[in-house]
């Protein structure tokens, strides 16, 4: 949840391992089942050189593969596709940990995981991460610009700023029925995993309003750029996103409004039917360590899921030092992880057609 942007299919370029001194030569050995690795992965969720380097380390080559939406993920893994590492969404994991579809890690085999960052969200289905470790995280709030919304008007409103008519036509909203069911739920008052109908009546009204009143500009991956740019005065936008909004543009800054909002975490899980389980766990090992993480977070914006990164990057002179975006907040009650439905999902994608269509 994430950065959604277009699909990529295609593969990283492979290379022997042979040119580094570092290379352990794993799969010569007999250490790994095979000397390649597939890896299904978000698009430009990555670090430069991540594969490169594992690659060169740890002698072996990887195929990567990358997807769009949690849901384009897990048809191709109901077609029966195989690979070794996937790095799906917290709603997702607990659909999958239902159809016994990924495999149990074996954490003597990942020591690193002790780098793990304090306060990660966490799932119901497995809080002990016996089939999951967390790759990134991060939350859904609002980018402002300061020079024309208040901070004290968006503090007091929340996410019914996007319904103050000051804005009007000046405002973009994510394109993505969950998300923006999340925002009018929250806005509500009300849970952002209800099945209450009468509340999710509420929430789709609350959006046809927003529609029909405020004239939003729909918009996935270039917020990004527009934001940069100053285009609008208000936007919903994911904190990875926000981070780097926030970095190019001193005039914008990011709120996570006070009735709650959605927090998550994307993590690296091992699929049951993986060929190569053994070189699975030496790749999520590896994202973990310091200088993995530290390329990943430092490319993509997102917050790491290793503490000494962390801490690194929001200490003065660090990289996201006073960015408001890149760390999310921790331990507020009214914040919550999106719980698998698939039916609700289904409802909130038909309804979402509604609004939009409205005038």
């Amino acid at each position: 949840m994430k950065k959604l942007i277009a699909v990529l299919l295609g593969t990283v370029l492979m290379v022997s391992g042979c040119g580094s001194p570092k290379a352990t030569g794993g799969a010569k050995e007999g250490k790994y089942s095979s000397d390649t690795l597939k890896l299904y992965n978000w698009g430009e969720y990555m670090g430069e050189n991540l594969i490169s380097d594992f690659e060169d380390q740890f002698g072996v080559k990887v195929i990567v593969e990358y997807f769009d939406s949690n849901e384009m993920m897990y048809t191709k893994l109901q077609a029966g596709d195989a690979y070794d590492v996937i790095v799906p969404s917290d709603y997702m994991i607990e659909r999958l940990i239902k159809d016994n579809a990924l495999m149990k890690l074996d954490k003597s085999k990942i020591p690193n995981i002790s780098n793990l960052a304090e306060g990660l969200p966490s799932t119901d289905v497995d809080p002990e991460n016996d089939y999951t470790v967390p790759y990134f995280w991060g939350s859904v709030g609002i980018v402002y610009n300061k020079n024309t919304v208040p901070k004290e008007l968006i503090e007091e409103e929340g996410f019914n700023i996007l319904k103050n008519t000051d804005y009007k036509g000046k405002i973009y909203m994510y394109d993505s029925e969950r998300d923006s069911f999340m925002v009018a739920l929250k806005a509500l008052g009300y849970s952002m995993n209800t099945e209450d109908e009468g509340e999710i009546e509420e929430a789709y009204q609350w959006l046809k309003e927003l529609n029909d009143t405020m004239q939003p500009t729909y918009v996935t991956d270039e917020v990004i750029d527009n934001m940069m740019n100053g285009d609008k005065d208000l936007a919903v936008v994911y904190s990875g996103d926000a981070t780097v909004v926030l970095d190019e543009n001193p005039d914008m800054a990011f709120i996570m409004p006070k009735e709650g909002t959605n927090v998550w975490s994307d993590s690296m899980v091992i699929p049951a039917n993986s060929e190569n389980p053994e070189l699975a766990h030496e790749f999520i090992n590896y994202v973990l360590t310091y200088d993995a993480s530290y390329g990943n977070s430092e490319t993509v914006g997102y917050a790491s899921s290793n503490q000494e990164v962390l801490d690194e990057m929001t200490a003065q002179g660090g990289l996201y030092y006073e960015n408001e975006a890149y760390l999310p907040r921790t331990g507020y009650e009214k914040d919550e992880v999106f719980k698998d439905n698939a039916v609700l999902k289904q409802k909130l994608a038909e309804l979402w057609i509604k609004v939009k269509a409205s005038k």
